[in-house]
């Protein structure tokens, strides 16, 4: 009952998303879904004073990191939800069973897109080795965590992007979600399968974009990406580790190498 300024603001907003509904914003190449999650979001970011400081007159700090944990026990049903999804759907799910194992590798598409740019473009040390090995979830930390520690770049890279990625990766998931459904570019299984990258808010988000736009196809959508994400954090941990750190220390190396021995150098020829 002390939180209670935060749980009236939460009752709050979810009525008001609901009130809202689903808005659809034709782009041309397709459509953008706007969900009520989209603007639960919107509006609790303004509500954090963190990032609006009036707002701590009505959700102070004390409010700020009760919610935080609170955010792992809200998607517990969504999992649940997505979990008992998969038995219905077994037989679908086994049909896609090449293609759902094969789209894992697409994890390492942060190594190949990602890295080039943090190092080259924004000149990133280390920090980019934290950054771009993975989509930065808990998993991931862990990983850096044990080989680096956060109080190092590593770790310092890859809390900055879990932090990006809590804040707004469901909202830029269920917005790729809707546009690329509604396009027609793509198999709706296959973007069910790559909203299962091992994030619940994530494939919540994602998923829900996919369902609003094709109804019809829900349950399949929903049960290949409950299995892609379920995947995913039992491969995605071993990829990560075994084949996507080693592959993005090597590309440092080769990258940026050079330049940290020269450094080195120069530092230790000042001192």
């Amino acid at each position: 009952m002390q939180l209670w300024r935060l749980h009236l603001a939460v009752l709050v907003l979810a009525i008001i998303a609901e009130l809202i509904g689903i808005q659809r914003i034709p782009i041309g190449i397709g459509a953008i879904l706007l969900l009520p999650l989209l603007y639960a979001f919107v509006m609790a970011a303004l509500l954090n004073p963190n990032i609006i400081k009036p707002a701590a007159r009505l959700i102070g700090t004390r409010e700020v990191k009760a919610a935080s944990p609170l955010i792992v026990i809200a998607i517990m049903p969504f999992i649940a939800k997505f979990g008992t999804t998969i038995g219905p759907a077994i037989d679908k799910i086994i049909a896609a069973g090449p293609a759902l194992l094969l789209q894992e590798l697409g994890n390492l598409g942060t190594v190949l897109i990602a890295f080039p740019i943090a190092v080259w473009v924004l000149k990133l040390g280390r920090e980019s080795i934290g950054a771009t090995f993975s989509i930065a979830r808990e998993p991931n930390i862990a990983i850096i965590a044990d080989r680096y520690t956060l109080k190092s770049p590593e770790g310092t890279g890859v809390m900055g992007v879990y932090v990006i990625g809590t804040l707004f990766g469901t909202f830029i998931f269920a917005i790729l979600a809707s546009v690329f459904a509604t396009a027609g570019w793509f198999d709706p299984r296959a973007l069910a399968m790559a909203c299962g990258v091992g994030s619940g808010s994530m494939m919540a988000a994602c998923t829900g974009a996919l369902a609003s736009a094709l109804p019809a196809m829900k349950d399949e959508l929903v049960a290949l990406a409950a299995a892609s994400n379920l995947l995913t954090y039992a491969t995605g941990l071993y990829a990560g580790l075994f084949i996507a750190l080693p592959m993005v220390e090597k590309l440092y190396v080769m990258a940026r190498g050079r330049d940290d021995a020269t450094a080195r150098r120069a530092a230790e020829a000042g001192e």
